[in-house]
């Protein structure tokens, strides 16, 4: 009788691909040297792992196909997570067997954001799993989550539902599962979570697919969701195979830089959901709180009387808020001017230069020119553009905006205002602010109802026209 041996693999530590033997160059995506040794068990790992994962489910493994017209649709039950920035970046909630994995760099607050949201969850039964502290830690920091501010009333370190496991085990964790029966299941982080059948180390490529892979398995089984926490790595990217990002549903990304206050919970991938929204919280000592005016994070008033700063109205998703863009024009020190941008792409920014030169006549070929979107929040939104090349011509000039000015508008390369999307969400947020002016496209007149407005619209075409109205 043939019996099953242990057999070497070398998988890429890039995307995961494993061959039989070795070679210079992935097949899958064409990096270099980048496979590694690894021995396989006779057991196989992956049927192996999936059959705990279904021990610990309670769906019915046995499947058969069905017609599409037999299929019954309805609304996805969601979960409200008492958290209105999450429950808005994942679609309105958390839905029912769905495995969510949220990344971010380390310190950032992945972990914090998670307990604080749990904490407020009264009622639910809830098992996080930490592979990454102990019970003390964690009842360290949720007393401190749980501290005297406004924003933490909600906040109890008395939520009997909420149950602690320290364990990396899979086999472990699902042996809790069963006794349990969570309703939400927290894994923190899916990098230091092992199967005792794959023949690796906690972290490693095989690990973190296989793992992902099996509850996977259970949430859809159980109806149970589960929440990753991922790390990344220092090219931003989630730490482990690419496969990991496709076997999720929803992929969220915590951004933000230590020394800033804010934090952005950003959606990469959303199966039941949009990928537009946008979360933004503010670090405290004791949690992070949730802003839901993010004007009030991203303007000030400091900037009165200063040149190169015009304040931009942008979207994400569905909302709505004004930034400010701040420019720096000083003449080139070395031969060749430097073109710097932070929050906003550089390239965009070359061409709005190269748009004042040629279509409005102001040299800037032999000035260095920084552009810095106020907050480091990062920026997509192409209506930003006028408020871009305001703040770059107020800084050449040295001439302020007023600052009761607020603007709208794509800049084509001929000089025109090209219309923006929603701008009756965009003037509203003005005159919520208390702007006085806004300035904004032609061509978003047309079934517009000024008179609903206290804010004075100002329509322009031309870039010329809009420095007009904003310089005199």
């Amino acid at each position: 009788m043939a019996t099953n041996k242990d057999k070497t693999v070398y998988v890429c530590s890039n995307c995961g691909y494993d061959s039989p033997k070795w070679s210079g160059k992935c097949p899958s995506c064409g990096q270099w040297n980048t496979f590694v040794e690894q021995t396989v068990k006779a057991v196989p790992a992956a049927a192996a792992v999936r059959r705990s994962a279904s021990a610990a489910g309670s769906g019915n493994a046995a499947q058969r196909p069905c017609r599409l017209s037999e299929i019954e649709t309805g609304s996805e039950p969601r979960i409200a997570m008492n958290d209105g920035e999450l429950d808005r970046v994942l679609g309105g909630g958390l839905v029912r067997g769905s495995l969510v994995l949220l990344g971010g760099e380390p310190g950032i607050g992945k972990s914090t954001l998670i307990l604080q949201t749990v904490m407020r969850l009264g009622g639910m039964n809830i098992l996080y799993v930490s592979g990454e502290e102990s019970a003390r830690q964690i009842k360290m920091r949720a007393e401190r989550l749980a501290g005297q501010d406004a924003d933490s009333k909600d906040i109890s370190i008395d939520n009997e539902g909420l149950m602690i496991l320290c364990e990396t085990s899979l086999e472990n964790i699902y042996e809790h599962i069963r006794q349990t029966s969570p309703e939400l299941v927290i894994i923190d982080s899916i990098q230091t979570i092992s199967s005792e059948y794959v023949d690796s180390s906690a972290g490693s490529i095989t690990q973190i697919r296989e793992c992902a892979a099996s509850l996977l398995k259970y949430a859809k089984e159980s109806g149970t969701p589960v929440i990753l926490i991922g790390h990344i790595t220092k090219e931003g990217s989630i730490a482990g195979p690419k496969i990991l990002e496709h076997i999720v549903d929803t992929v969220i990304q915590f951004e933000g830089d230590q020394h800033y206050l804010y934090r952005i919970l950003r959606p990469i991938k959303n199966r039941f959901g949009s990928t537009g929204e946008l979360g933004i919280y503010e670090m405290r000592q004791n949690g992070l709180r949730q802003v839901s005016n993010p004007s009030e994070l991203l303007l000030s008033d400091s900037h009165q009387g200063m040149s190169g700063v015009a304040i931009a109205s942008t979207l994400e998703g569905v909302r709505s808020f004004l930034i400010e863009v701040q420019a720096l024009v000083s003449t080139a020190v070395y031969g060749t001017p430097q073109r710097s941008a932070i929050g906003y792409d550089v390239k965009r920014m070359n061409m709005l230069l190269a748009v004042l030169e040629k279509r409005v006549g102001f040299k800037l070929g032999q000035k260095d020119v920084f552009l810095n979107i106020a907050g480091g929040i990062r920026v997509n939104d192409p209506a930003i553009d006028l408020a871009v090349i305001t703040a770059i011509l107020s800084s050449n000039l040295d001439v302020a905006v007023d600052r009761t000015i607020a603007m709208a508008g794509e800049v084509g390369l001929s000089g025109e205002i090209r219309p923006v999307s929603r701008i009756e969400q965009r003037i509203s947020e003005a005159q919520k602010l208390g702007f006085g002016q806004i300035i904004i496209p032609k061509n978003n007149m047309h079934g517009l109802d000024k008179s609903k407005y206290n804010i004075e619209i100002i329509p322009v075409q031309k870039v010329e026209e809009a420095f007009r109205n904003i310089f005199g």
